[in-house]
């Protein structure tokens, strides 16, 4: 079924749908991983943006129950060169075109994707429009332009849980309360207690934490300091999520109280707001980074790692004297982590559990636990 792409600045590209007939509309972006479009397509980071994938064959190993990073896809569109409509993979239990049919998202192939790629590169990442039904060009752009902007952007609220939650290993777990306090859970006391703002949470890095042995009660972005309190934890963490990190203003004044209590940790979405919250600001990267396979240097130990990399913003910390650069994207020079001098905070942009991508950055679990039994970052 012939579908067109048409970008904000006028480019089109003629292709075909997947998924059969629909529209979708979003901030095209590219990633420049060959493998894990599953877990790609379930990262709520991802909210809001349709994925260009820059390797041609995709599709070809499936989809699985394991694979996943959340309850449901987040993009509303998948763009390849090629659709592999007959998965070979022991582990696989259907093909991408039927999952992603499944969860009404739009799949695009048959484009020039690494045309796609290069404009992208140039230009920017910028809004686009994919349909099947509107075939004018014009029209196309037209809504596209009329799309929201990712710059402004309070995604959170889309794809954050309402009620806190345990994380039982394979999936959250509705958490027992004390009218508006959430409980720890059963058999948690003596242990290592750890409070996780979810903005939008891979569930890696619930499994990773929980592999640290700490116990974990998740709450909503909002949830309030004198909860925290009564609850008492030995740390707080701060998740991953999509959108700006400057329009999250009730967030970050949470996250200014926090760092005067407890030792505190970011990834990507949680790294820029815990930066913001410290006296920083954010910036928006050209075109992000988005990829299992860029280098980042620990300054720590000077050794460089190959990195799972999702935003499209950026922190800037360069003129506050009591934080330090602990990480650096080697591709553009870009902060990738820091931690203060003196507190135990500490937060890095790249994604440390991976799914998907290389392992190298998962050290970043037990530093947390260390810094949260210790009270210094390490």
């Amino acid at each position: 079924m012939k579908a067109i792409l048409a970008l904000e600045d006028g480019t089109c590209f003629a292709g075909q749908s997947f998924t059969g007939p629909g529209e979708a509309g979003g901030e095209v972006i590219f990633n420049t991983g060959m493998s894990g479009y599953q877990e790609i397509l379930t990262d709520p980071s991802y909210y809001g943006q349709m994925v260009c994938m820059t390797y041609p064959l995709i599709g070809n190993y499936g989809v699985n129950l394991e694979d996943v990073e959340s309850s449901r896809i987040h993009c509303p569109a998948m763009i390849v060169k090629e659709c592999c409509k007959k998965p070979s993979n022991w582990r696989s239990k259907e093909s991408l075109p039927d999952y992603l049919k499944r969860h009404g998202i739009m799949g695009l192939e048959g484009i020039d994707t690494r045309a796609l790629t290069r404009h992208l590169r140039i230009q920017g990442a910028m809004r686009g429009i994919i349909s099947t039904a509107d075939l004018t060009p014009e029209e196309l752009v037209a809504k596209a332009k009329a799309l929201p902007s990712m710059e402004g952007a309070n995604l959170v609220e889309f794809v954050a849980p309402k009620e806190p939650y345990y994380w039982n290993g394979t999936g959250p777990v509705p958490a027992k309360m004390d009218g508006d306090l959430p409980l720890w859970p059963e058999k948690s006391e003596g242990s290592l207690r750890v409070v996780v703002y979810d903005y939008g949470i891979k569930w890696n890095i619930l499994r990773l934490l929980a592999a640290q042995n700490l116990t974990i009660l998740a709450v909503p972005p909002t949830f309030p300091v004198e909860l925290v309190k009564k609850l008492a934890p030995s740390g707080v963490f701060l998740s991953n999520g999509p959108g700006d990190p400057a329009t999250l203003k009730t967030e970050i004044g949470i996250i200014k109280e926090l760092c005067e209590l407890y030792p505190v940790g970011g990834i990507c979405l949680g790294h820029q707001l815990l930066g913001i919250a410290l006296g920083g600001t954010s910036f928006k990267l050209k075109f992000g980074h988005h990829g299992i396979n860029h280098p980042v240097r620990d300054d720590i130990t000077r050794k460089i790692e190959i990195s799972s990399q999702n935003h499209g913003f950026c922190v800037e910390i360069s003129n506050l004297d009591f934080l330090e650069q602990t990480h650096l994207n080697l591709n553009d020079q870009t902060l990738e982590g820091f931690r203060h001098k003196t507190r135990p905070i500490f937060g890095v942009q790249h994604h440390p559990e991976a799914g998907p991508g290389p392992h190298d950055s998962q050290y970043f679990f037990a530093r947390f636990r260390r810094m949260v039994e210790t009270g210094q970052v390490q």
